[in-house]
């Protein structure tokens, strides 16, 4: 959350523990600014990737419910979430580490991981994210060859995110 109350909501890998969370946002997101801000974070563990397809192409309203202990938002629809106090601040470039102590955590509902389908929209994620960093030609290889994997194993959710995340990558301009 930015110090003027605005939800950002950014799909990150993050080393996950009980007690303790590390959070490597790239340092010119608003997420490694809003970090650093207000020195809190809540971090939602979902199971729907269109979540994380929508995130990577903006930052989408969801519906929230206000964090108990941060200043901070939960996802109405996570099935977990740890609320965070940044304890430490790593910010070597490109990757900053904030490093993190949970003072509070909840869960609405099990999660129970990810099929070869979400596994791939996640992937492709990623990609849509680096279009800054990688080659155009590789990035649209991995996602035909991620695509082939959601043709053959996914519902509604994971055709909507890759299709999202494909047009996403499209229409973006090379080294964009």
């Amino acid at each position: 959350m930015a110090g003027d109350g605005a939800v950002n909501c950014a799909p990150m890998g993050v080393e996950w523990g009980e007690d303790a969370i590390v959070l490597k946002p790239f340092l010119e997101t608003a997420t490694y600014r809003n970090a650093l801000a207000t020195r809190a974070a809540v971090v939602n563990l979902v199971d729907d990737v269109r979540v994380f397809a929508r995130a990577v192409i903006e930052n989408p309203p969801y519906a929230t419910l206000p964090a108990a202990v941060v200043r901070g938002a939960v996802l109405a629809d996570c099935c977990s979430w740890r609320e965070v106090e940044i304890r430490s601040i790593d910010s070597t470039p490109p990757r900053s580490r904030l490093e993190g102590s949970v003072v509070h955590h909840g869960i609405r509902r099990e999660f129970i991981g990810f099929n070869r389908a979400r596994n791939a929209v996640l992937e492709a994620a990623i990609y849509a994210t680096r279009l800054h960093l990688l080659p155009r030609d590789f990035v649209e290889s991995e996602l035909q060859r991620l695509q082939v994997i959601v043709d053959k194993t996914a519902g509604a959710q994971e055709f909507e995110a890759m299709a999202l995340l494909t047009e996403h990558v499209r229409s973006r301009p090379a080294g964009a």
